[in-house]
């Protein structure tokens, strides 16, 4: 569709055809739920926004991601860099927005009563538990590997690395990641997988695939922890234990 065709077209036509439409809207100010019956057009003169610049946010193509970098390429600051990023990401901008779905569900459909009464209760203390998760993997995971990158690179005070290397390990870091990488699924059983029928309402539908795209991306970062960074990590941890061995030989 021709980003012309966009002006003329209601706010609830526009997030039916594609859901991500959605959270475009939601961060120039535009609630399709407040705003479903008006035309792009009219929401956009009622918010002062230029309609043109909007109707290319809505057609513009999805932001590449993660799966779609080759990042077994990277430098690992590269990718502890990449990885702080999307943590920024998710927390700044995906995690408000879908908890401001989720506040504001209102089912109106006896289907969907009792779950949203149990994403109201369930999606706070995920929300809570993921961002205290991603704090405590930087403050300890990441900066214990950005410590190895640096004496790996001949830049470290002995006693301070030895200390860390006696406190942290890279496999044990591996092994307690794994607990954190089914996060969600409290909420896929809330939500049955996130299945929805045709005659649900359009928040619903909204609120199941904002969910779903969130899983699928945490996966991906999972995945990319788990398969490139601690790899990497353990590589590096093992070149730094044999650069210790080869100081004390020599002294």
């Amino acid at each position: 569709m021709s980003h012309s065709e966009y002006p003329v077209k209601r706010i609830s036509q526009l997030v039916s055809e594609n859901y991500v439409h959605a959270y475009v809207l939601y961060y120039f100010g535009i609630r399709f739920d407040e705003y479903s019956e008006f035309t792009l057009e009219q929401a956009c003169r009622d918010k002062g926004l230029n309609v043109d610049q909007v109707a290319r946010e809505l057609e513009s193509p999805t932001h590449l991601r993660e799966s779609e970098l080759p990042l077994i390429s990277y430098p690992i600051d590269l990718i502890l860099e990449y990885l702080k990023h999307s943590h920024f990401l998710f927390i700044k901008y995906k995690l408000p927005y879908i908890a401001r779905l989720v506040q504001d569900f209102k089912a109106s459909h006896q289907d969907y009563q009792t779950i949203e009464r149990d994403l109201k209760i369930v999606f706070p203390l995920f929300v809570e538990d993921f961002i205290h998760h991603i704090y405590e993997e930087e403050d300890t995971l990441f900066n214990y590997i950005r410590a190895l990158d640096r004496a790996s690179k001949g830049s470290y005070i002995p006693t301070r690395l030895y200390q860390l290397m006696e406190r942290f390990s890279v496999q044990k870091f591996a092994v307690e990641h794994e607990v954190h990488d089914d996060e969600m699924k409290g909420i896929r059983r809330i939500t049955n997988n996130y299945s929805v029928d045709a005659n649900a309402p359009l928040r619903v539908k909204v609120i199941y695939h904002e969910l779903k795209d969130f899983e699928s991306s945490l996966i991906t970062h999972a995945r990319i922890e788990n398969e490139i960074l601690f790899p990497k990590a353990m590589m590096l941890e093992t070149k730094v234990k044999q650069i210790f061995i080869e100081r004390i030989r020599y002294n």
